[in-house]
């Protein structure tokens, strides 16, 4: 079992270039192919949010400056693929699963489409084994974030949230944060190809983060199963705070990779993340990977 198709949603900012740096590194551990998708704004979707009072002329403006800034960006994020390419020697360009397998190596593809981002990479997403995406911005709201949102619950795959800055190594030293929920059994079981090739493994639990579910020596018996051996480890909030304590508890390990479910206070995607999620999302500093 390895990971072998992983989608990035590649941006022009400087947590999208972390992300393409990760997203190599991920491949070049798995032989994996990477195909770096950029979204484009579809100036067609402007004229609904133009609003009333203004005159097909105005409108028709709109339309042309959104399709110019949108190509501006689209030919920056391309640049940016093809510096990051030519200065990756082992990596070959491969538009074809044909072309990618006859390599035996790590592979990358570049796409530009137009359209709405949050649909069209959860949408894509589930052709893939997993998805790479950038840390969010700095002040960046991310329970408001729509792309972010579709892609962890809506593409039925898990996601690798890439650090701000690109780590020096990932998989070596595995944390799992586990609660006995649906989404943390998906997160390891999502993980498994991480578990079999790290060095160490600890499980991370705690009794505020404990919900209705098998305890910690339930996941360690599963792991046992699949001839994974890991030590638990519990750990306390930070100031009452559980998700800066599973983080001080992964840097305390020296964890190269988080592994954890993420979760949501409703099914909607304006109401707020839970928050151990959005706490981790906005502070880790290591690669963490995310199941719904």
């Amino acid at each position: 079992m390895a990971y072998r198709r992983l989608l990035l949603p590649l941006t022009g900012t400087a947590a999208g270039e972390a992300a393409l740096a990760t997203a190599l590194m991920v491949a070049r551990i798995w032989n994996a192919h990477v195909h770096c998708l950029h979204v484009r704004v579809d100036a067609r979707d402007v004229a609904p949010l133009a609003g009333e009072g203004l005159s097909g002329a105005m409108i028709e403006e709109m339309m042309a400056a959104t399709e110019r800034e949108s190509g501006d960006r689209a030919s920056r994020v391309r640049a940016l693929f093809e510096r990051f390419a030519a200065g990756s020697g082992d990596v070959t360009i491969a538009n074809s699963a044909e072309t990618a397998l006859k390599s035996g190596g790590p592979t990358l593809s570049f796409e530009s489409i137009a359209g709405r981002e949050e649909d069209v990479v959860a949408q894509q997403s589930r052709l893939y084994d997993m998805a790479v995406v950038p840390h969010p911005e700095a002040g960046e709201d991310v329970s408001s974030s729509d792309a972010l949102h579709a892609v962890l619950f809506d593409s039925g795959r898990p996601v690798l949230i890439a650090p701000r800055v690109a780590p020096a190594s990932i998989g070596t030293r595995v944390c799992c944060a586990w609660n006995g929920t649906g989404e943390s059994a998906a997160a390891i079981d999502a993980a498994l190809p991480w578990l079999h090739r790290a060095q160490a493994r600890r499980i991370l639990y705690a009794d505020e983060y404990q919900r209705r579910g098998p305890p910690v020596e339930g996941i360690l018996a599963y792991l046992h199963w699949h001839e994974i051996t890991a030590e638990a480890q519990q750990f306390k909030p930070v100031t009452k705070d559980v998700g800066a304590g599973l983080l001080g508890a992964a840097r305390d390990f020296n964890a190269d990779l988080l592994c954890m479910g993420a979760y949501s206070h409703s099914r909607l995607r304006q109401l707020i993340l839970g928050g151990v999620t959005r706490h981790v999302l906005e502070n880790a500093e290591i690669p963490v990977l995310m199941c719904r």
